[in-house]
This record gives structure tokens, C-alpha cells and sequence, in this order.
């Protein structure tokens, strides 16, 4: 029998209440809720839950990273005002550029997951297998120049 902590460490991806705040607060900074185009922002319930259901092997990394934001922050990121928050993120992308392109990986691919989002740029809301999508002829061509370039490795012996 699982304990309730162990429980919702599981269904958080590991990550902390604390941890689970600021990934919300920067997601919804990320990708705002548009009314216009009609969909969630990256902060959503749904699409948070994806997030850090589908941590894998980021999960360490990010779970460093939002307590580290959460430090520099001086306790919690949100309880910044706007202005400050995105002006402390924008530091820190400079400062750890690599550490932040994992958190926007993490954001953007739980983001474009979600069936609403998908609705609203064009796409099925469905994997693209076993269907498959159909893409435009092209001019193959175009690879002549790679084709003759040759290999770039050298041969095992």
C-alpha cells in the first residue's frame, strides 16, 4: 500500500507542489490562454497534468531547474509580480540557456499533445499513425547536392 505523498509524487511526475507552481506560472507565461484563437494556455489543468505525467528522463533536470528559479526568486516564483517574473527568467535564459531549453521542450511538447490545440491549428486530434498525413510532392532534386557531397564518416575497417 502506497502512502497519499507517494501517491501524488507518482501522479506528479516527481515533482513537488512547489516544483508543480512554478512550472505552472512559467508555462502560463510561455503560452498565454488566447481568447481570440480559442485555446488554453500552457498553464491548463489538462495540459499541466500531461507535463509532469510525461516528465521521463527531464524530470531531474527540471525539477533542479524550478528550484533554482524558485531560489532566485527569493522563496516562490509566483509570488513575483509579472514584471519581475519575466524579467528574472529572461537572467536566468541567459545564464542557463540549456537548462531553460529543456523546460521549453517539456512545455511545448505537452502544449501541441492536447486535442484543443490541435483543433484549433488545422490538425486531427489524433496520432499521426497508423493514418499517416499526406504531404505535398516535392522535388527530390533538391538532395543532389547532399547525394554528391558523399559520406561524411569514416569506414570501419
Amino acid at each position: 500500500m502506497t502512502s497519499s505523498t507517494e501517491a501524488m509524487t507518482s501522479m506528479s511526475g516527481g515533482l513537488s507542489a512547489g516544483e508543480i507552481a512554478c512550472l505552472r506560472c512559467i508555462a502560463g507565461h510561455m503560452i498565454p490562454r488566447s481568447e481570440a484563437f480559442g485555446v488554453p494556455g500552457a498553464d491548463d489543468e489538462a495540459i499541466l497534468a500531461d507535463m509532469t505525467l510525461s516528465l521521463g528522463r527531464d524530470g531531474p533536470a527540471l525539477a533542479a531547474l524550478l528550484r533554482r528559479i524558485d531560489g532566485a526568486a527569493g522563496g516562490r516564483l509566483v509570488a513575483l509580480d509579472p514584471a519581475a517574473r519575466m524579467s528574472l527568467l529572461a537572467a536566468m535564459r541567459a545564464q542557463e540557456p540549456a537548462a531553460l531549453a529543456v523546460l521549453e521542450g517539456v512545455v511545448c511538447r505537452a502544449y501541441y499533445r492536447d486535442d484543443r490545440v490541435l483543433s484549433s491549428i488545422g490538425m486531427d486530434a489524433r496520432p499521426p499513425f497508423p493514418l499517416g498525413y499526406d504531404l505535398p510532392a516535392t522535388d527530390w532534386s533538391l538532395l543532389d547536392p547532399v547525394r554528391r557531397r558523399g559520406p561524411l564518416w569514416r569506414p570501419a575497417d
